[in-house]
């Protein structure tokens, strides 16, 4: 089966596409809140989900108020989203077979990350997966985090195509947001904890990576 000729690339976020971050983060939010007497409430996290951490860390201080810098918070979560990583941090289903196939057609493949670099690189280690992509684009490497499209069009530039022939794999309504404004092909892939997001704009809402009609859009069978 040959690659529709319209997608030549495809660009995929990290946390909560990739891996099961979006749920561990759900975790270290609740505990960062309850050590200050808050609770980590769905319209809170919805905010927050798919910005850049110190952008989200900055939503949780003014929705409740803190008297907090973003640096303390940074640290606190630094502390217990370590200890959650080691244990818990599992590849998203469907994710290595999506790779597999991509690789074994040609398809050059990057990640886009509102993460910082450090954060992305450890979660990819484990895994051993940064070699199977071409490079990574992190939140503290761009002047604008989602919804903003200066990192997906940064991506396409590097990816040598057009936004509009570059595949976005996302999972947030911040991160599809900003695939839509680049004018790349968006697909959202929303889990749990964005199940309820607005995904308006993109070309298709997939049921999980493993979702058929991704690979049909890509033109490439399922390995």
């Amino acid at each position: 089966m040959s690659r529709a000729p319209h997608i030549q690339a495809v660009a995929f976020d990290l946390d909560g596409l990739m891996f099961n971050t979006e749920e561990l983060y759900t975790e270290v939010g609740g505990e960062l809140l309850s050590r200050r007497g808050k609770v980590c409430t769905r319209e809170l996290l919805d905010q927050m989900m798919g910005r850049p951490g110190p952008v989200a860390l900055q939503i949780m201080i003014d929705f409740h108020e803190l008297d907090e810098t973003v640096e303390r918070l940074q640290s606190e979560t630094d502390e217990i989203f370590g200890g959650l990583l080691t244990e818990r941090l599992q590849p998203m289903p469907g994710l290595l077979r999506l790779l597999d196939a991509l690789e074994a057609n040609n398809v050059p493949k990057a990640i886009a990350t509102s993460s910082r670099r450090h954060f992305a690189e450890t979660a990819l280690a484990k895994f051993d997966l940064e070699p199977r992509f071409a490079f990574m684009i992190t939140g503290d490497e761009v002047e604008q985090g989602k919804p903003h499209p200066e990192v997906y069009l940064s991506a396409a530039a590097r990816l040598k195509c057009p936004p509009q022939q570059m595949m976005v794999l996302e999972d947030s309504q911040n991160g599809c947001a900003a695939a839509v404004a680049a004018g790349a092909y968006a697909v959202a892939v929303p889990g749990e904890q964005s199940a309820n997001h607005s995904f308006d704009g993109a070309r298709l809402v997939a049921e999980g990576l493993a979702d058929p009609r991704i690979y049909g859009a890509l033109g490439i069978a399922q390995c």
